[in-house]
């Protein structure tokens, strides 16, 4: 019996969690982040969820982003000993990326676990590679995209093209059709911009990242894959252990 423990205990001494701060809608991220990290021996993602339905620029909607409740779904997550928590949302691009480094900051205070997210991983990949000139997809409102194009511009990031859905429930971003978002991508790609980012955590652009890359001979970077990019820096992971994935995993370093 003594000899079976120390067995469990041997095994599980080397696993690794990414904890992900997720919105409550959203039913693309957890499965995408499951298959992503499939192949990876010892590592799961583990989610904590907070009220989101809406994506627009009302008050009342803006609100569903302030720190408490995200604290509070971080702390739960503490409680799983996660090596790292990210949140796995795109709110900064129409907050300001300062918002998620406040919010990142003040997690880390929290828990004493380090912290990132999907957006401020896009900024330090764009910044890695020499992004200057960007194709964007998303299934928001021309309002929220307007924000968005605003913020990257005030990091040095200038839209070369952007294509957008003109939705604003959360929920009914999961039902985007892969092919409408490969067709988003295709447009943004004739500008021959330096990358394509497709901009939603409920939209699952990466399973179809590889294959547009393929296709188009640009680097198309999904906010659920540099969420998981992120989360295995910060936890001491190298991401290139994530085959399959694209360019991301297979290319982009430090």
């Amino acid at each position: 019996m003594a000899a079976a423990g120390i067995r469990i205990e041997m095994t599980r001494a080397g696993r690794k969690f990414l904890g992900m701060l997720t919105p409550s809608s959203n039913t693309t991220l957890e499965p995408v982040c499951a298959a992503m990290l499939s192949g990876v021996p010892g590592v799961s993602a583990h989610f904590g969820r907070f009220h989101v339905t809406e994506i627009s620029l009302s008050q009342g909607a803006l609100g569903q982003f302030d720190d408490a409740p995200m604290l509070a779904a971080a702390e739960l997550l503490a409680d799983a000993r996660c090596h790292s928590i990210c949140w796995n949302g795109t709110s900064a691009g129409w907050l300001g990326f300062q918002r998620d480094r406040d919010l990142c900051a003040a997690i880390t205070a929290r828990t004493g676990i380090p912290a990132c997210s999907s957006v401020l991983a896009i900024e330090h990949i764009f910044r890695l590679t020499g992004v200057r000139r960007f194709g964007m997809v998303t299934p928001y409102t021309d309002d929220v995209q307007q924000r968005i194009v605003a913020n990257f511009g005030r990091e040095g990031f200038e839209c070369a093209a952007e294509t957008h859905l003109g939705l604003s429930v959360n929920f009914s971003f999961s039902e985007v059709e892969p092919e409408t978002i490969a067709d988003m991508v295709r447009g943004a790609a004739r500008s021959k911009p330096d990358a394509i980012m497709v901009f939603c955590t409920n939209m699952d652009g990466a399973t179809l990242a590889g294959p547009l890359e393929r296709e188009l001979g640009i680097p198309v970077y999904d906010t659920i894959a540099t969420a998981v990019w992120a989360s295995l820096r910060a936890a001491g992971i190298d991401p290139a252990l994530v085959k399959g994935w694209g360019r991301l995993f297979s290319e982009v370093r430090q």
